[in-house]
């Protein structure tokens, strides 16, 4: 018997395929023709192939701007993923503790980036801030808007705060996964907790914790809005990564051929690194799995 192939579905993902095209698609082929093109203003354009992209390739700025992101999003990895395991291994299983902490690490991932990055702020001030004049009041030379490393140590502490729930619950979906039948063997064989971890828990959380540092590490590598408003990019350019320095290439000195090869190289490396974790973490998996 034949079996008949029916179309008609296609009309009912139509309305998102052309949504998709208007916000992302159309925008990327925009700034794809911006990048191999240069202008004077009044609308006109002139063709100038790859010189843009040879440009950021040999630009110092863009460089030391990938630098620091590589750096912010290595450190953010190597707090986040061990703390939201080690914060979802001592939640509780069930029961009403377990709802409430359940809500209360949903809370920092409900606040808006924008209000993270004013609360910040105001949190670290010296004069009104409790974290700021804490610090001040023992003596501690804390200035986040003239100190680089204090800059860089509230940036990282608000991420952290911001974002370890996210890893977090996703380590606790993971946990509840696991049937019990597995800790009551772990028990008659009186296995250790390290062993516990290592050989049940690690394991079963491994899906959840591939999606976790994918996660984390793209919105890391790509963050903006937060440090721009608690810092600005400051002092200096020592928290001015890549979105920040892109941002002002475009808007601040409306070099839009140079930002457009800039934003495209940005996703390049945003997704080549991406695919490269993926594939290591998948092949992990299966070599475990083996």
């Amino acid at each position: 018997m034949m079996k008949t192939d029916n179309q008609k579905a296609w009309l009912l993902v139509l309305p998102v395929l052309i949504l998709v095209a208007f916000s992302a698609v159309i925008p990327l082929m925009t700034v794809v023709n911006y990048s191999v093109q240069d202008t004077f203003g009044n609308n006109q354009f002139f063709w100038a192939g790859l010189a843009w992209f040879e440009d950021m390739i040999h630009s110092e700025r863009m460089w030391n701007a990938l630098g620091r992101q590589i750096v912010f999003s290595g450190i953010i990895l190597a707090i986040e993923v061990p703390l939201g395991i080690f914060i979802a291994l001592n939640m509780p299983k069930k029961g009403f503790w377990a709802s409430f902490c359940l809500v209360l690490m949903s809370l920092p991932l409900l606040i808006p980036w924008n209000v993270v990055g004013t609360i910040w702020q105001i949190f670290g001030r010296v004069d009104i801030g409790l974290l700021g004049y804490t610090l001040d009041a023992l003596g501690v030379d804390y200035n986040y808007t003239q100190g680089f490393y204090a800059a860089w140590a509230t940036v990282i502490v608000m991420d952290v705060w911001h974002w370890t729930s996210l890893v977090a619950l996703l380590a606790y979906a993971g946990l509840q996964s696991i049937p019990n039948a597995y800790y009551q063997a772990a028990k008659i064989d009186q296995a250790s907790r390290w062993a516990v971890f290592r050989y049940i828990e690690l394991p079963k959380m491994k899906g959840v914790l591939t999606i976790a540092i994918l996660l984390r590490f793209m919105d890391s590598f790509k963050i903006y809005t937060e440090p721009f408003v608690l810092t600005g990019g400051g002092p200096g350019n020592a928290t001015t990564f890549l979105s920040i320095d892109l941002v002002k290439m475009a808007l601040g000195q409306f070099d839009l051929g140079p930002a457009a090869a800039f934003s495209l190289m940005y996703f390049l490396v945003i997704m080549v690194i991406s695919y490269v974790f993926y594939i290591v973490m998948t092949n992990a998996d299966k070599e475990g799995g083996a």
